[in-house]
């Protein structure tokens, strides 16, 4: 891939490389602090980095630097000359690596190769000097999921601060790029994800106002936290499959849902009216609340039902947030593939575990949801040619959804729901929908 490209093309994109090879380097750095401090409740801030035997300070510029310090410490304590784990650099290289995949996956693709699935017509358009906050929440999301893997896997804990992060940093990230962003283009060529009309607006703002109402009522008491009384039936060494009233807690859990469900239908209500789109800003928004609401309602719904029917919590809320802070940065529909494939690798986690068990003679290793999830975002991004491939298999009937800014009707020219009147070359049209006209100044071109 990077040999076809001209010279002057890999010149071009050196730069950039270089600056998100040094970011990686620096968030790499910034996860191992979150690895070790947050499942042991300490500040991420508080106290600065230093050495964890003799607490030694590590000064900036020289032994804290990302990957550097390490090789100039000789992985040894500059104090007291303990050695110092390997993994450091390790996983700040390895993030930084990622981050340059990142960056050719999204920018670097040409027509017709598997790149070009991931990333498009949008983001060759950009470029990174005005796409890099798109990228930036993308980079975030992994980067976190990450974090929320290794910790989860260890603790079978998901710190609620990691998805949390990600989440606000993109709904932010995507009114930046809403600001920033070239216009023109159709579909893909117009956003990376999916957006929403006023309807779909409506109910993602109203849901956020739900999510507002319910955390204001569990904060006066009005409502309770479900599972607050769990310490009282199960010891800290003991499975939470013995707590004895899972059933009764989501009733509870039930009851905090109630007003995001009310609030999303009464937003899509209020605004679903209005004609015309809402501006781009707003539908950037709408379409990452919207994910955030989707992917994690998925979650939670599993959760309720798993629940109800074993007598036992069948998800944990750390894997809700999990796929919520998914939604935030890819949008409503990503998730509910992601949500589908994870279970898949679920299963063949657990017959490699018990096949490794077996050959080795232990015990087998098994993993919370999270990790499941967190592969499962990885390989549907990744691997978004076979997403489609398979969706075309699965159900030949039905279109499958795609990203782009969502334009309006233009009923004059007999355009059905969906359709733009928006100008622009017919070779970036792409194929058209049979039934359809195709629109582009003065060009028509029926669909056959």
């Amino acid at each position: 891939m990077l040999a076809s490209l001209p010279v002057d093309a890999l010149l071009r994109h050196l730069p950039w490389m270089v600056f998100v090879f040094l970011f990686g380097a620096c968030v790499g750095s910034f996860i191992n602090v979150v690895n070790w401090r947050l499942p042991r409740g300490m500040s991420l801030t508080q106290p600065a980095s230093r050495c964890p035997t003799c607490g030694g300070r590590l000064r900036f510029f020289r032994e804290n630097v990302p990957i550097i310090g390490w090789l100039i410490l000789r992985g040894k304590c500059r104090y007291c000359g303990v050695r110092i784990s390997p993994v450091y650099p390790i996983v700040e290289t390895a993030m930084a690596l990622f981050f340059v995949l990142l960056y050719i996956c999204y920018f670097m693709g040409e027509p017709n190769t598997w790149l070009w699935d991931i990333g498009g017509p949008w983001w060759s358009r950009q470029h990174f000097a005005l796409g890099w906050p798109a990228w930036t929440a993308i980079a975030f999301l992994f980067a976190g999921l990450f974090s929320m893997t290794v910790i989860d896997a260890r603790t079978y804990l998901i710190p609620l601060a990691i998805p949390t992060f990600v989440t606000v940093a993109a709904i932010c990230l995507w009114v930046v790029q809403a600001m920033l962003a070239r216009e023109g283009g159709v579909g893909r060529a117009s956003w990376p994800i999916p957006c929403t009309g006023w309807m779909g607006t409506g109910a993602a703002l109203g849901g956020i106002m739900g999510v507002g109402t319910s955390m204001l009522l569990l904060t006066k008491g009005i409502f309770t936290q479900s599972f607050a009384d769990y310490e009282e039936y199960v010891s800290a060494d003991e499975p939470l499959a013995d707590y004895p009233h899972a059933r009764r807690e989501m009733g509870k859990e039930m009851l905090f849902l109630t007003p995001i469900i009310l609030g999303g239908i009464l937003g899509a209500w209020i605004l679903g009216g209005l004609d015309g789109v809402p501006p781009r800003w707003l539908q950037a928004v709408g379409g990452s609340l919207g994910g955030w609401l989707l992917g994690g309602g998925l979650v939670w719904g599993v959760r309720m039902v798993g629940t109800l029917c074993f007598g036992r919590e069948a998800m944990g809320l750390g894997d809700v947030h999990l796929l919520a802070a998914v939604g935030a940065v890819f949008g409503w529909f990503l998730p509910l593939i992601i949500f589908f494939v994870a279970p898949f690798i679920g299963l063949a986690w657990t017959l490699a575990a018990a096949l490794g068990s077996r050959f080795q003679g232990g015990v087998k290793r098994e993993l919370p949801y999270g990790p499941h999830l967190a592969a499962a975002t990885i390989l549907v991004v990744l691997g978004q040619a076979g997403v489609a491939g398979g969706w075309r298999i699965i159900l030949p009937t039905v279109e499958m959804p795609e990203a782009g800014l969502v334009v309006p009707v233009d009923k004059s020219e007999g355009w059905t729901a969906g359709g733009s009147a928006v100008s622009m070359p017919l070779s970036e049209l792409g194929p058209p929908t049979e039934g359809t006209t195709a629109r582009c100044g003065k060009e028509t071109r029926p669909c056959v």
